[in-house]
């Protein structure tokens, strides 16, 4: 999947997620590898936006592979392992990290 499908598919479930119960949250995606790129997802009063920019001021950042990302997107790779094994690196806060991981999945 290229970045910008991957893209297309963060933009689609921001529209659709529920993020009623969510504060403020902004994480940061570094996408390593072939087919690299940074976007972020940004929760604020309730609503989801994704765009494909540096975040500065973010909860925290994540760093996977492309591949990763979308198995974790599907629901098909736990973020606990992924971050356990190393597939998953978290810069700043982890708690922040799984919120957002439990975001993505519904």
């Amino acid at each position: 999947m290229t970045f910008d499908e991957i893209m297309a598919k963060v933009k689609a479930m921001a529209a659709k997620v529920d993020a009623s119960g969510t504060d403020f949250l902004a994480v940061q995606v570094n996408l390593t590898g072939k087919e690299s790129g940074v976007f972020y997802v940004e929760v604020k009063n309730g609503k989801v936006s994704a765009e494909p920019y540096d975040y500065h001021d973010r909860s925290c950042a994540i760093t996977i592979e492309p591949a990763n990302f979308v198995k974790l997107m599907d629901g098909k790779l736990d973020p606990v392992i992924a971050y356990t094994t190393g597939k998953l690196k978290v810069e700043g806060d982890l708690g922040k990290a799984l919120e957002f991981s439990k975001l993505i999945k519904k």
